[in-house]
């Protein structure tokens, strides 16, 4: 790895427009670096992986990375969006999986659930007959919007969270024959189901169609999306990077898979590298934990609270 002075850490060549490009950089280690390190040091005539071509090391090299943030890294991506009247947040190219959906209202992030009821869906045309219609080429005609969808967009969308959807928002209730009851709009809510106790906007996601759906009360409304990423950088090999942390992990998933894969080898060899590479991810696992004594500190304070 290259190393820079002080002066273009800082100020990245006095270039304004990239000013912060290497800030933070020397606690990671590209890609390139990686495989020309790995080459350098573990394959040859004299080591234990030889005859493997570049391309093979580069895949390899990928797919540690890609592994690390599925399941290890801790640094999460996080993007602002505002939801329009459509009421979808689409997602980002390089998402997995999201860690938290929130709300940016008055200064402060409020975390929503995820709806537990379809709150989206494709539909199909049919004629008077429920028959399903085609078109000349013989596929399904579909509607521009389904009906599940018109109602969500628009707030006619019952709901069984705690908001203005919900057809008891606002109501006490009673039990009376294995059934409640609410009728008396006086505050107090008995009976309630903790899992939709949440007046927040509700949100469910589309995989497949790569949206986000929101409900009716948060259009027009700031969406912060914290979300793992491929680390992938979308394929420009030249920004991908590891933690510095995990780099000696990476290259004992490389040797593990290479060898893994490749006819002739021991069994004992591929058992000891395994081995190995479940070691280094469960040390690298504990160098990013954050476990600090001053965090514990403050956490334990919390013991002492007096509760009412």
């Amino acid at each position: 790895m290259a190393y820079i002075n002080d002066y273009t850490y800082y100020e990245n060549t006095g270039n304004p427009n990239t000013e912060d490009e290497n800030w933070g950089s020397y606690q990671y280690i590209p890609l390139e670096d990686i495989v020309n390190n790995f080459m350098l040091m573990y394959v040859g005539n004299d080591k234990l992986i030889n005859n493997v071509e570049r391309y093979n090391i580069l895949f390899h090299a990928k797919r540690a990375i890609q592994e690390l943030n599925y399941d290890s890294l801790k640094e999460i991506k996080i993007l602002e969006l505002q939801v329009c009247d459509t009421l979808r947040f689409v997602l980002p190219s390089d998402y997995v999986n999201w860690v938290r959906i929130s709300l940016y209202k008055n200064g402060t992030l409020m975390p929503l659930s995820e709806n537990i009821q379809t709150n989206w869906s494709d539909a199909y045309l049919q004629d008077n007959n429920c028959r399903i219609l085609f078109d000349h080429d013989g596929n399904i005609l579909k509607p521009s919007t389904s009906t599940i969808d018109l109602q969500r967009i628009t707030g006619g969308k019952k709901s069984i969270y705690l908001n203005q959807q919900s057809p008891y928002n606002g109501q006490e209730g009673y039990f009376s024959n294995g059934v409640w009851y609410f009728e008396y709009p006086i505050g107090g809510r008995y009976g309630l189901n903790t899992e939709t106790a949440n007046q927040n906007p509700t949100f469910s996601i589309n995989k497949s169609g790569g949206v986000i759906n929101f409900s009716s009360d948060m259009a027009d409304e700031l969406c912060v999306l914290e979300y793992v990423s491929d680390g992938m950088e979308k394929g420009d090999d030249s920004l991908i990077s590891v933690n510095k942390l995990f780099e000696e992990f990476v290259y004992a998933y490389m040797r593990y898979t290479i060898l893994n894969n490749k006819i002739g080898v021991q069994e004992y060899i591929v058992t000891r590298l395994k081995k190995e590479k479940s070691a280094l991810l469960r040390n690298a696992k504990l160098r990013l934990s954050n476990i600090h004594p001053s965090r514990l500190l403050m956490n334990l304070r919390g013991q002492n609270k007096w509760i009412k």
